[in-house]
């Protein structure tokens, strides 16, 4: 699903990961994590994709939003997991979003 995004500017975090072989738990927390960040202030949607290659960008009113996001004690538990047993490789991005634009409403 696309995110609805507001009016830029906002901020994208953009996390680009390749994944290890078996879920030792993985596919639990990241739902544990879409439903955690989506309660978060600036929160503002998420969109992914995987097919080898993942890319996970989530959107948040400010970057200090997006900062604090990481900060969360839960969350940073599930990213020690990440860089130890989940991704044999992984990048991430933050970018400002200066426009947005799409197909008119219907």
């Amino acid at each position: 699903m696309i995110a609805h995004t507001p009016e830029p500017p906002y901020t994208a975090v953009i996390f680009t990961s390749l994944r290890t072989d078996g879920d030792h738990g993985y596919a639990a927390a990241a739902e544990a994590m879409a439903v955690m960040a989506a309660e978060q202030p600036g929160y503002l949607g998420v969109e992914s994709a995987r097919d080898g290659l993942g890319i996970t960008v989530s959107y948040w009113r400010t970057p200090q939003d997006a900062a604090a996001w990481k900060q969360v004690a839960a969350h940073l538990l599930v990213q020690r997991t990440g860089q130890t047993t989940w991704y044999s490789d992984y990048r991430v991005r933050v970018a400002t979003v200066d426009r947005d634009y799409g197909p008119p409403p219907a």
